[in-house]
């Protein structure tokens, strides 16, 4: 299963300990990256977030993965799901 997931920095929430979890997303994407969960990922030129397209085996997985996220609790998240376009 497929998920485009955009996420917003809640820049209300901006604090030390929103830095030091910002600065650990990184390490966390790149792990997600080489297990294959997050097969995609972009900055939001002009805002603070991203976008990243995460390939999981449930919605459980997906909700447990953004939860691991060190951002997750400085962060608003819009999640859509994704089914292929065939021709």
């Amino acid at each position: 299963m497929k998920f485009l997931v955009t996420w917003q920095l809640e820049l209300a929430l901006l604090s030390r300990e929103m830095g030091a979890a910002i600065a650990r997303v990184p390490e966390y994407a790149a792990e997600l990256e080489r297990r294959g969960k997050v097969i995609a990922r972009y900055h939001i030129v002009g805002a603070h977030g991203g976008v990243w397209i995460f390939d999981v085996d449930s919605h459980e997985e997906l909700e447990r993965l953004l939860g691991g996220s060190p951002a997750f609790n400085f962060s608003h998240y819009d999640v859509k799901a994704l089914s292929e376009m065939s021709e």
